[in-house]
């Protein structure tokens, strides 16, 4: 697996020992909310070694309903991204939802994020190597780890090699997920890192209220097999107070205890690599 990215990305903060991680909440709130989550995460992964992304959407597209928080504006959210990494000397990542977006959110940003729903869309996927930044393509709940393939050959045919996929759970009847670990390991084969996300693997979608359903009490359990299972990094979407986020609040690690998780991961770690 090339992880000359990684090395860039992270710096001297890189570990090849350790998984990596990208954290934050779900979407650009407000300043107070993104600087409290960035300095509680940075220093626990200092002192844990675990190199760290900064994750907050500028914006959220993918909304089951009309009246859900979609963002604070595209500029000012993407500031405030940027401001956090400055501030505190991290890489940072956010969705894009279309090949228009690209080219602004990499003048913000460290990594572009496809969006699982958009994992098949060429144009921003080739709209996001052409900027020359890390691209994570989320696998869709529709798609089969083999037929990423395709995803990283559209980035790599337009000249990008800096590819990241995301594991993040299979489509099972109208209102849940399951995750098949055999799709990290199919994934790494093209010669990529490869990330679970243990946030929405938990989604319960598709509900009747219009606001998506979940199960954060199994982040745990989804963390420590995808470490088990060799996966490279870990998305984990965190807030102070996931019952009044913004969105995903269902989803949602408490910011509170992603300290001891991340030390029983690094645990874990130490014993499967």
């Amino acid at each position: 697996m090339s992880v000359s990215h990684l090395k860039a990305l992270f710096n001297e903060r890189y570990n090849p020992e350790n998984f990596f991680l990208i954290a934050g909440p779900c979407v650009v709130e407000d300043e107070a909310l993104l600087m409290h989550v960035a300095e509680k995460v940075s220093r626990i992964c200092e002192r844990l070694q675990i190199p760290y992304i900064f994750k907050a959407s500028y914006r959220k597209a993918n909304r089951t309903s009309i009246s859900s928080f979609s963002g604070i504006g595209d500029v000012e959210g993407l500031d405030l991204l940027q401001k956090v990494g400055k501030t505190f000397n991290l890489p940072v990542t956010t969705d894009i939802h279309s090949a228009a977006e690209a080219a602004m959110a990499a003048a913000y940003a460290d990594v572009l994020q496809i969006p699982a729903f958009l994992c098949r869309q060429t144009d921003i996927l080739i709209a996001a190597a052409e900027t020359g930044k890390v691209v994570n393509v989320k696998k869709g709940q529709f798609v089969s780890g083999e037929a990423m393939k395709f995803a990283v050959e559209k980035v790599r045919q337009a000249g990008n090699e800096k590819i990241m996929l995301t594991e993040r759970g299979t489509t099972f009847g109208y209102q849940d997920l399951v995750v098949d670990y055999r799709n990290i390991p199919i994934m790494k084969e093209q010669g990529v890192p490869v990330i679970m996300d243990c946030t929405h693997s938990l989604q319960q979608p598709n509900q009747t209220s219009g606001v998506t359903g979940g199960n954060p009490k199994l982040i745990g359990t989804i963390a420590k097999a995808a470490i088990a299972t060799a996966a490279d990094g870990l998305f984990i979407e965190t807030h102070p107070d996931p019952s009044c986020a913004k969105s995903d609040g269902a989803n949602m690690l408490h910011l509170d205890l992603l300290e001891k998780l991340l030390e029983d991961l690094v645990r874990i770690r130490e014993v499967v690599r």
